[in-house]
C-alpha cells in the first residue's frame, strides 16, 4: 500500500466520521420521525465506509500480528452485516421492525466491540509508529467509552460524550493517517 493511497483512506475515515458527527448533531442519537431515522442511518453509513477505509489499510500494512489478521477478517463481515442494516433500515422504514432486521442491527455494537479489540492489537503489535501506533486504540474505546457514560451520567452526557469521542479518536485517527502515512511502514 502507498503513502497515497493511506492518505486517501485516512481522508475518508475523517470524513466518514464528521459526516456521521453532522448526522448526531441534527437528529440525535436516536431520531424521533422517520426522516430523522433516516438521516441517521445514511450518516452512520458514511462512518461504516470510512471504517472499511480503516480496516483496508489496518491489513494491508499488516498492522496487527499474523495470528491476529483473522480478526480485521471477522471485523470485516461484522461491519458489512451492521452496513447492511444500516441501508435497509434507511431505505424500508416498513422493515425497521421486523425481528429479522433486529439480528443485522446487534452487529453494529459487535463491530464496535471488534474494533476496541483490532486497537488493542495495533497497539501492541508495534508494527505501526508513534501517533499510528496509540490512536486506533484512543479511537477505537469509542463504544466502551460512550456506554460507560451513558450508565454512569445518562444518556444525553453519554451521547454528547460519544460526539466528542468521535471527533477526537476517529476524526483524529484519519488525520494521522492522511498526514503521517510513513507510520504505518508502508514501505513507499
Amino acid at each position: 500500500m502507498t503513502t497515497a493511497q493511506v492518505r486517501r483512506y485516512g481522508v475518508a475515515v475523517t470524513a466518514g466520521t464528521l459526516v456521521w458527527v453532522g448526522g448526531l448533531l441534527t437528529v440525535g442519537a436516536n431520531p424521533a420521525t422517520s426522516d430523522g431515522i433516516t438521516i441517521g442511518d445514511l450518516t452512520g453509513l458514511a462512518f461504516q465506509l470510512g471504517l472499511f477505509a480503516l480496516l483496508r489499510v489496518q491489513l494491508r500494512t499488516r498492522a496487527t500480528s499474523r495470528v491476529s489478521v483473522a480478526m480485521l477478517y471477522v471485523e470485516s463481515v461484522l461491519l458489512a452485516l451492521a452496513t447492511t442494516w444500516s441501508v435497509l433500515h434507511a431505505a424500508v422504514p416498513a422493515w425497521r421492525d421486523a425481528p429479522w432486521l433486529a439480528v443485522l442491527d446487534a452487529c453494529w455494537p459487535l463491530s464496535m466491540l471488534g474494533m476496541f479489540v483490532i486497537g488493542l492489537k495495533v497497539a501492541l503489535a508495534g508494527r505501526w509508529r508513534g501517533l499510528a501506533r496509540i490512536w486506533p486504540l484512543v479511537a477505537e474505546t469509542w463504544v466502551v467509552v460512550t456506554i460507560a457514560s451513558m450508565i454512569l451520567f445518562g444518556r444525553g452526557v453519554g451521547e454528547w460524550v460519544g460526539i466528542a469521542h468521535l471527533l477526537v479518536g476517529y476524526t483524529g485517527l484519519g488525520i494521522v493517517l492522511a498526514w503521517r502515512p510513513h507510520l504505518t511502514d508502508t514501505g513507499s
